[in-house]
């Protein structure tokens, strides 16, 4: 089945949340975009202990890569039909969508979030679920940049169905809820015109839903990301955090060190996940994040 196929198939079979069955259990589906193996898996198996029914998860690995997770993993057997994806490539958000698609097709499914294998997260199960559940927006931030790196990568050729000024840029790490998925996948008009003209030194990736949204659909979005990174280091990649840097005073930085707006109500909790971590960071995360996360959830 090919992108094309797939979401026209996703749009033709799913409903919108005014149609989920109230019988059901509303799930988060946790889509995990990752070149290869799961190096952090023992501390998100940790996060989903206790919790199914609640949750669904979706893997997009690179389609030669031939491992399997044990059959007793929350991972096994959670494999989607994958392509080849190219950092800095289109490629990059049709995995996002196709991820999405896939995803859709459970009407139980009703908060989406996009992960990556570097990805952990800041606080326990439930009050991650209760967050996204209780929240009436999804959280995808959108920002206009003059610079050459945002306006800088804007093609003349998207006119006139995109514009300068209504070109966007924003975290690919996106967390959307049911409504906002459906338009995403369903977009036939925008996409093709990103996916063809933004083209490295253009991310499509991190343009095409910033974009897409703005235009769109700003009201369903609260314009902000929930996966906490490190952009301080200038570069294409932001910072990398090892075993040496995990501590507890680091972690509740992230937990806590922000300030945001809440279903219209101030908070320093605004981030639920982060990235970027190393393998070599598993060990501390797990003997210092995980009773966090359990405290957390008490």
């Amino acid at each position: 089945m090919t992108d094309q196929e797939l979401f026209l198939k996703a749009s033709s079979m799913v409903s919108g949340t005014q149609d989920f069955t109230q019988q059901a259990v509303p799930k988060v589906a946790f889509m995990f975009l990752a070149r290869g193996p799961l190096p952090l898996a023992p501390l998100w198996e940790k996060f989903f202990k206790d919790h199914d029914g609640f949750y669904s998860i979706y893997l997009h690995q690179h389609p030669c890569y031939s491992e399997t997770m044990p059959e007793d993993s929350v991972f096994y057997g959670r494999n989607i039909p994958s392509e080849l994806v190219v950092w800095g490539a289109p490629s990059l958000m049709d995995a996002g969508k196709r991820l999405l698609a896939n995803a859709l097709m459970d009407l139980s499914n009703q908060r989406f979030v996009l992960l990556s294998e570097s990805c952990i997260p800041l606080f326990g199960f439930r009050t991650i679920y209760d967050y996204l559940m209780n929240s009436s927006t999804s959280f995808s931030d959108s920002f206009d940049d003059p610079g050459y790196d945002a306006r800088g990568r804007y093609c003349p050729k998207m006119r006139p169905i995109i514009d300068i000024t209504d070109w966007r840029k924003g975290s690919q790490w996106f967390e959307v809820h049911r409504e906002l998925a459906i338009h995403i996948v369903s977009d036939t008009k925008y996409y093709p015109i990103v996916q063809h003209y933004c083209t490295s030194p253009c991310f499509a990736e991190e343009h095409y839903i910033p974009t897409f949204v703005h235009m769109m659909y700003p009201q369903l979005s609260s314009n902000s990301s929930i996966t906490w990174v490190d952009w301080s280091r200038r570069g294409p990649h932001p910072r990398t955090f090892g075993s040496n840097d995990i501590t507890e005073a680091f972690l509740n930085h992230m937990r806590f060190g922000s300030t945001c707006v809440y279903e219209g109500n101030i908070t320093n909790m605004c981030f639920l996940f982060a990235r970027k971590f190393h393998p070599s960071a598993l060990k501390p995360l797990l003997l210092l994040l995980s009773p966090l996360m359990l405290g957390a959830d008490t």
